[in-house]
């Protein structure tokens, strides 16, 4: 059963993962809704839905090994790599910076599919393609379940979302949000910041 974008956005509202209010993003933008990509992704019966979109879409495609950024992108990338059969690995933060920690390696013209939860400026996913790249690895696309960008971000390989969507950003420093001192929430973390 392939979902389309409006049975996608109807699953994150019916398990609460579409949050309105005041969010600082990865990114370090801020918006007024946040999708919370892991409380649609604890239901396996949904992670195998949406992570089924990215594997169609890449089945053709030469992968050897899945990578995900670390949180988010982990329980997709895992996924993706189960139903394509493929290896799995992820980049975890380290000073600031992802990299390759736990033994894990690209060898030299590996092909390699980025998989990531949600993206915004895209940052995390440029970051893993870094490493790839640095590894002599190959990257043969990118897949992420939704893109908040609604197609504006490019990597530079075939990439495709479960779901787009313009969601409004802002620049902390020019975020109309904090203009009407809205609280700012860190989801991930439910921090709160004045």
């Amino acid at each position: 059963m392939s979902l389309n974008e409006k049975e996608i956005l109807e699953i994150f509202k019916k398990t609460e993962a579409l949050l309105e209010g005041h969010f600082l993003l990865t990114s370090g933008r801020h918006s007024n809704i946040y999708f919370q990509c892991a409380k649609v992704l604890q239901y396996p019966e949904y992670n195998k839905l949406l992570s089924e979109k990215i594997a169609d879409f890449f089945k053709l495609y030469k992968v050897d090994t899945v990578i995900a950024p670390a949180i988010g992108g982990i329980v997709v990338g895992q996924e993706v790599a189960r139903q394509l059969n493929k290896k799995f690995i992820f980049a975890e933060r380290e000073d600031k910076s992802l990299s390759l920690r736990r033994g894990f390696s690209l060898r030299e013209d590996e092909k390699v599919l980025v998989c990531e939860d949600v993206v915004t400026t895209g940052g995390s996913v440029f970051e893993v393609i870094d490493i790839v790249k640095n590894a002599g690895a190959v990257v043969q696309g990118v897949g992420f379940i939704v893109d908040r960008s609604n197609g504006k971000v490019n990597f530079g390989f075939p990439q495709m979302s479960a779901m787009k969507i313009d969601a409004v950003s802002f620049a902390a420093e020019a975020c109309e949000l904090c203009k009407n001192n809205l609280p700012l929430v860190k989801p991930g973390s439910k921090k709160i910041f004045k």
